[in-house]
């Protein structure tokens, strides 16, 4: 009996060490591809992300449905260099915060807003979110949940849920694994535990990649989902291209 709590008790002290040492190396990842010094890195833009862009132009065309206006707060999960929140304040005079694991892109966030009520954090996601219930009427997680794993992404649903206002606005960007050959050559090559879930060969931390019917089950029991934008740049004359991504609309 004490043997068999000696193995758990070591088998508990690898998992922690191996987690701690993927969560260190997703960092410094991230703190490699934001150094300003870096000549050659993931061609990160300081530009609004394209498909925000366009899920702001079509909740603009929704009359009564969602007002973007001063005082407006928007939470950023993995806000990356601030980009997003940084035009949601300059355009529509929202104030908000976000965070990230990488203490560079936070750095570049902070220099860039300069006048701007926005706040930001480092840290890495975990699945809780550290706002009053009812104080948030926009939520963006764009390519950021996916490197958690399935409690986790579980856990961060219900807590958006928990934050939005009534009628509040979820814009949830992720990888789609359905006809995509790359993300489906990435899990046979470098498969994790959980099921649609890979090593990533470069960062080296475990990546989910959904399929929609997963994103509906998921994401509909908890909101309504407006609108599912499927992107089609993932083959190109009959060949793999880009990886195939999916936008979704979901409100409270």
């Amino acid at each position: 009996m004490a043997r068999s709590s000696s193995l758990l008790l070591n088998y508990n002290m690898v998992k922690k060490i191996f987690k701690r040492s993927r969560n260190n190396q997703g960092k410094k990842f991230w703190n490699s591809e934001y150094d300003s010094k870096k000549d050659e890195n993931l061609g990160i833009s300081t530009n609004p992300s394209g498909d925000l862009v366009k899920f702001l132009h079509w909740v603009d065309k929704q009359e009564g449905v969602f007002d973007l206006d001063q005082g407006s707060y928007v939470y950023d999960i993995g806000c990356g260099n601030g980009r997003n929140l940084i035009y949601l304040a300059k355009e529509f005079a929202m104030v908000g915060s976000g965070f990230d694991i990488s203490q560079e892109a936070i750095e570049s966030a902070r220099g860039h807003s300069d006048g701007l009520d926005l706040t930001y954090s480092v840290h890495k996601m975990d699945g809780t979110i550290d706002l009053p219930d009812d104080s948030v009427d926009l939520v963006l997680d764009m390519m950021a949940s996916h490197f958690l794993g399935a409690d986790s992404r579980e856990l961060l649903r219900s807590e958006i849920k928990r934050v939005l206002k009534p009628g509040g606005w979820l814009f949830y960007k992720t990888f789609l694994l359905d006809e995509d050959r790359n993300a489906k050559k990435l899990l046979r090559e470098y498969p994790a535990r959980e099921e649609g879930t890979y090593i990533h060969p470069k960062m080296g931390v475990e990546e989910h990649v959904s399929t929609m019917h997963e994103i509906k089950e998921e994401f509909g029991k908890y909101f309504t989902l407006h609108k599912i934008l499927k992107s089609h740049n993932h083959i190109k004359n009959g060949r793999p291209n880009k990886r195939r991504s999916v936008s979704v609309y979901a409100q409270l």
